[in-house]
Order: structure tokens, then sequence, then C-alpha cells
């Protein structure tokens, strides 16, 4: 993996964002409390919100929906949390004209029990699993979304993930994630002020030391051996990622 610029200077080796750090978040433990996990996904779900991290998903949405001619497609969002996103892209989709058939995965039963509260009465599918080993066929939905969780696995597993995210897309794959950097980690230092889960307190910075550098992020992409149109980094402190599935794969 790519660390620091060869030549870089003392400064810039001690930050503490200089290499990727493996601590383990909190919200990756087992028998955490259901209402600590609960306001743990809520408070996710307003710094998804917040920070942007939705909305820069969604516009990636109508770009590779766009590319690919989609009005009507599957979607599957892995590792997904509280399932704001698929539930977001229905919000969207109903504005756009879009007809979408959501699904969502995640690892932690008990998170898809919050997800399930969240997206109440509206069409998501949940599935339990794991990013990396997908339990669907190749090509079984359209557009595949990895959204803030790839920080989450090291990087053999975060390779994986990204092998199986193409696998199953037949149309297209879509990641967003954090740039590891010292702007983030001092922002996520800053944003606890105002955060009162003691999960979350914890895993805001932890998630800026564990996140990718754009040359790890790229990096990883090679090692799962996948073809990508863009990976680049984006104001605030953000990774994207997304690739086309050509046409021959499944339509």
């Amino acid at each position: 993996m790519a660390g620091v610029t060869p030549g870089a200077g003392f400064f810039a080796r001690r930050s503490p964002t200089a290499y990727r750090n493996g601590m383990r978040e909190l919200l990756d433990g087992d028998l955490l409390a259901p209402d600590e996990l609960a306001g743990n996904l809520r408070e996710i779900r307003l710094i998804n919100k917040g920070l942007g991290w939705t909305a820069a998903t969604l516009h990636i949405m109508e770009r590779v929906t766009r590319a690919a001619e989609l009005r009507t497609f599957s979607h599957l969002d892995i590792a997904t949390g509280s399932g704001d996103l698929p539930l977001a892209v229905l919000r969207r989709g109903k504005r756009r004209g879009w007809k979408v058939d959501a699904h969502a995965l995640d690892a932690n039963q008990e998170v898809l029990d919050v997800a399930r509260r969240h997206i109440g009465a509206e069409p998501v599918t949940l599935h339990e699993g794991d990013a990396r080993a997908l339990p669907f066929a190749s090509r079984s939905f359209d557009v595949v979304t990895c959204a803030l969780a790839l920080h989450h696995f090291e990087p053999h597993d975060a390779a994986l993930v990204l092998s199986e995210l193409e696998r199953v897309a037949r149309r297209a794959w879509i990641v967003v994630d954090i740039e590891r950097g010292f702007p983030a980690y001092l922002g996520a230092r800053v944003l606890r002020v105002v955060l009162r889960n003691r999960l979350t307190r914890h895993d805001a910075p932890a998630s800026v030391l564990r996140a990718y550098s754009l040359p790890e992020f790229r990096d990883l992409l090679t090692t799962a051996a996948i073809p990508w149109q863009v990976a680049a980094a984006q104001f605030p402190f953000r990774l994207v990622g997304y690739g086309l599935v050509a046409s021959e794969s499944g339509s």
C-alpha cells in the first residue's frame, strides 16, 4: 500500500494520518446494547446527511444511471447500516421517474433490525451477509453501492469487497468513502464535541485513521483486478470511485 510521499518532511511522517491505523471501530464489536447501537446509527445518518455523503452518492448514482441509460433498475447497497442510502435512492427515484428494486445487505442482524425500523414500510429488501463473499450470483443487480464502509476492512478484505462489488453488478458499481488525511482527522475530533453517543464519539476519528488515501484506494482497485472509470478525491475528505460494467457481462 502507498504511504507517505517519498521525501516527505518530519512533521508529515509524524502525522497520525501518515499511515493507515488498524484500530477497531466500536460499531464492529459484538454485544452492543440495542439502544446504544440505534443511537450510533442515528448519529451516522445525521453525519452522512450533514456532510453531504448521501448527496454525493446520489449524484454519482444519477451520473451512472444516465451513462447506462437506466430508468428501471435494481440497486444493492452493501454494509448498509441504517439503510439510509437505499431509502434515499427510492426517494430520489420518485422525483426522477426511476423504478427502483431496492436491496440492502449488512453482516450484523442487530444493525438490520435498526435498518428495518428506520426504513419502515418503504420497499427495501434486507439481506444478512458478508460483503467479502456476497450471497448472490454474478450480475444480480444493476447498480451496487458501498458507501462509508470500505474503511472498516483491512486491505486484503477491502480488495475482496471491491471484487465482490464488481462481480454482482450488472451495469455499474459505486464506492464512496472517507479520504484519510489530517484535515479530516481534525474535523472528526471537532465533531466529537456535538456527538452524544459513545460509539460515534470513538468511531468518528477512528474512521479517519482507518480510511485509505487515494493512492491506497487505487492500489485496492488494482489488487481487486477491476476496471474503473473514476477513482478520485473530492472535497471534503471524500474518496469516490465507480465503474461501468461492460454490456456483454449482462443487461
